[in-house]
């Protein structure tokens, strides 16, 4: 299992410690450091939608210019994600059969199956 997410995120510290609490064996990549694959956003954001994986409530999304955020073509939200990885909701989770964003109850009982 990949996990993408920021290592300064509440969030993404609390999933990567339950992961190991769970003995679920997993790789984190910090999206701002490491960077993400422009076929992996465009994916996610095809199978997904850009509801589930954009974050409109962050500071990140709310400190774009109004004609970034007008965009809804899943290209442009993905070249969107690529320049502000932050405005990607996290943690995703990433493994040989699901993609899971988020950190509830409800991910992590998808995630222990």
């Amino acid at each position: 299992m990949i996990v993408y997410g920021l290592k300064n995120c509440d969030t993404c510290r609390a999933a990567i410690k339950w992961l190991d609490a769970e003995g679920i064996t997993h790789q984190f990549r910090d999206v701002r450091k490491d960077g993400l694959d422009a076929g992996d956003v465009k994916n996610w954001l095809e199978t997904m939608g850009a509801d589930t994986l954009v974050n409109r409530r962050g500071t990140t999304w709310r400190q774009l210019d109004e004609a970034d955020k007008a965009k809804t073509s899943d290209a442009d939200l993905a070249d969107l994600i690529l320049r502000h990885p932050a405005i990607m909701k996290r943690p995703v989770f990433v493994t040989d059969t699901s993609v899971i964003v988020g950190f509830k109850d409800e991910q992590k009982a998808a995630l222990s199956k």
